[in-house]
């Protein structure tokens, strides 16, 4: 599991067919601080997480491409939980 914040959502015209449909958000990983730590990552969002907003973000690749139904898909993260503020 890795604390990240959300920092933008990806558009693409043409991505893998498992992925048509589905929300892929960019995620800053934080630090236990809240500082950014590390290169960004992409994750499949089924919950609608804001801009900034922090979230759990699942690196189970079985769980994502099970989610979507495709063993084949390139998935690797999830976003499995929205934090609260405080």
């Amino acid at each position: 599991m890795i604390l990240a914040r959300i920092d933008g959502v990806v558009v693409a015209t043409v991505c893998h067919p498992s992925m048509q449909g589905r929300r892929t958000v960019i995620c800053q990983p934080l630090n236990e601080a809240g500082a950014p730590e590390g290169a960004p990552v992409l994750a499949l969002d089924a919950h609608g997480a804001g801009q900034h907003q922090r979230v759990l973000i699942s690196t189970d690749g079985a769980a994502a491409r099970a989610m979507v139904g495709d063993e084949h898909s390139p998935l690797r993260n999830t976003v499995v939980a929205l934090l609260d503020a405080s």
